[in-house]
């Protein structure tokens, strides 16, 4: 239920071939702080709306290796250990923040990413369309949330990673993430401290 198909880039876009340079940078063995920089000459806009819909196919195909043990019985809150809870608020059908087993968050978010990522005002795809005026600031709460499975699945599931030979992949995937977040400050330093 949480797995959802991967988002593509049109081929001959300037957007598929920002994704295919960020591919071949992560295939290369290249360093991974030089590869999150933004390119030179290309919109910052374009850069990050490639790297967020990247993040959330990763993420989700992350979390759904793990799913089948995040159960509302294993773990009834959406959290990172004792000392982060986190709750869910989508100014729907929870207007105030929410406290949910972590399957229920999971869903709820990986629906919520994919409405805002499909949503042509939000992430246009076509050349031309500009980005809303707040583009980075949703983006940055996407990518915050997202940070946030990372969070759960790190401290409550990562034996399970361990055990299907996934922890390497799962490394690699954070460290791209952090790394692509913290050169561009789209998620608060604070927001960062549980890993």
């Amino acid at each position: 239920k949480t797995f959802r198909p991967k988002r593509k880039f049109e081929p001959g876009t300037q957007r598929f071939e920002l994704h295919k340079r960020a591919q071949a940078s992560l295939n290369s063995g290249v360093d991974l702080k030089a590869a999150v920089q933004l390119p030179s000459g290309e919109d910052q806009n374009d850069w990050v709306a490639v790297h967020v819909v990247d993040f959330f196919n990763r993420i989700n195909l992350i979390y759904g290796t793990i799913c089948e043990y995040c159960t509302e019985r294993t773990c009834p809150v959406m959290s990172g250990g004792p000392k982060y809870e986190y709750r869910w608020q989508d100014d729907m059908k929870y207007k105030k923040p929410t406290a949910l087993p972590a399957p229920q968050y999971m869903n709820l978010l990986m629906d919520w990413i994919e409405v805002q990522i499909n949503n042509e005002d939000i992430f246009p795809t076509s050349v031309g369309v500009p980005f809303p005026k707040n583009f980075l600031q949703i983006c940055k709460k996407i990518l915050c949330r997202l940070f946030r499975v990372f969070v759960h699945v790190y401290i409550h599931h990562f034996d399970r990673i361990i055990l299907m030979g996934a922890e390497a992949h799962v490394n690699t995937c954070y460290k791209h993430f952090y790394y692509f977040v913290t050169e561009l400050n789209l998620i608060d330093r604070k927001e960062l401290e549980p890993l």
